[in-house]
């Protein structure tokens, strides 16, 4: 099938012959009907595109095998002299007789809702940062001076806004973009709550919730990208499909050479791990040692995505053994549960201490930090001695002192 937003082209391979089979119009109802000819012993093939998901959910209980095909990978279509609807079917339909197309995982009915949750999400906090640039280029242009409040947008921030002497039609400006703003806001948190309360009931998100740096937003973003951790054999296959691995090229009896990272899959996922990063680097632990390590040797920039990669490591590590992070805070980790509980709608508790208010104690929270940081001087000791490796079959070539006279 070449699908298109109104119809799909349709190819069928039997008996070793290609031929043609009309079209069909991406509608549920003209789906249904098309899928009902299928029997258990048919196989359909299609590319990933936006309505690819849906299309192969209605297919799937009529034909033994849907194939729903990364579309970067089939470049026998992509690189094709002579590209039509018709064309692109047949080669469809040969890769998957050939058994050549390179598969994509459809999520389960959770994770695509996961998925729009959280892309809704995402939309919705792009929209609002175009909003309050809006406002700042407002000021720029009418040469006023920097807000004199931390956030322009909260309470101190608007008073300090509201003193401002504007041109009539920038001011109805800036309040006409201080109720999108406010209508924004209160659409992001509708959507914060539905992730709050998937979050509640997974144990999953709860886990990686222990690691540091690692919120509610960030760990619901991360199980809508992957959905199940253990359809990944090994943590590097988790690290290439979220895209922070580095490219290799190597060819012939040439060393491989190692370029950045190669950014495919999931960019959002990533980006989340990537913020995730930046506040990991800054709470003590062993977390903190690893980024300092790298940035004293390859950068800041490398460091962050390094550590990025380090999270999602330790994500795919602690789902499948099913363990909590062990260098965690407790007190901090039960001040983000009890604000998890409260974002999904729970009552706050009036003149009663819940497990979130141990965070308040400080001497509590400084006897944590130094259990941690101990922990991250045990790393900065046990990577102190660590040296480059020599590549495979090298010869160690051995200096000597030259004895003295």
């Amino acid at each position: 099938m070449d699908v298109h937003r109104d119809f799909a082209q349709i190819a069928v391979l039997q008996d070793g012959e290609v031929r043609d089979a009309g079209q069909v119009a991406c509608r549920p109802d003209a789906l249904v009907g098309w899928a009902r000819k299928l029997g258990p012993g048919d196989q359909v093939a299609l590319e990933a595109t936006g309505n690819s998901e849906a299309i192969a959910l209605l297919i799937r209980p009529y034909a033994g095998r849907v194939v729903v095909s990364n579309p970067l990978k089939t470049r026998a279509i992509a690189e094709a002299k002579v590209k039509t609807d018709k064309v692109d079917a047949r080669i469809l339909a040969q890769l998957l007789a050939a058994d050549f197309l390179p598969p994509v995982w459809l999520p389960d009915e959770r994770t695509a809702r996961l998925r729009r949750i959280v892309g809704q999400r995402t939309q919705l906090v792009r929209e609002r940062t175009r909003i309050k640039n809006q406002v700042h280029a407002v000021l720029a242009r009418n040469l006023l001076p920097r807000p004199t409040a931390t956030d322009l947008f909260g309470k101190a921030g608007r008073a300090w806004l509201g003193l401002q002497v504007l041109p009539p039609d920038e001011r109805d400006t800036v309040h006409a973009l201080l109720r999108h703003l406010d209508f924004l806001g209160n659409e992001l948190a509708s959507y914060e709550q539905a992730l709050a309360t998937e979050a509640l009931t997974d144990a999953t998100a709860r886990r990686l919730m222990t690691i540091p740096g690692v919120s509610t937003v960030v760990a619901m973003a991360l199980i809508a990208a992957v959905g199940d951790f253990r359809r990944f054999p090994t943590a590097e296959k988790l690290v290439a499909y979220l895209g922070l691995h580095p490219r290799v090229r190597q060819s012939g009896g040439q060393p491989a050479h190692h370029g950045r990272i190669t950014k495919q899959g999931n960019a959002h996922a990533r980006g989340m791990l990537v913020e995730a990063a930046f506040t990991a680097a800054l709470a003590p632990g062993p977390l903190r040692a690893f980024y300092s390590r790298i940035k004293a040797r390859r950068g800041f920039q490398i460091a962050v995505v390094a550590t990025a990669r380090k999270l999602a490591t330790l994500a795919w590590t602690l789902d499948t053994r099913g363990e909590e992070y062990a260098f965690a805070r407790p007190s901090l980790v039960a001040f983000k549960q009890r604000k998890l509980e409260l974002t999904s709608g729970a009552p706050r508790a009036v003149a009663h201490r819940g497990p979130g208010y141990a965070y308040n104690d400080k001497q509590l929270r400084r006897e944590e930090r130094e259990l941690v940081e101990t922990a991250e001087r045990a790393y900065q000791l046990l990577i102190s001695n660590w040296q480059p490796r020599r590549p495979a079959g090298a010869k160690k070539i051995e200096f000597t002192r030259p004895r003295q006279e």
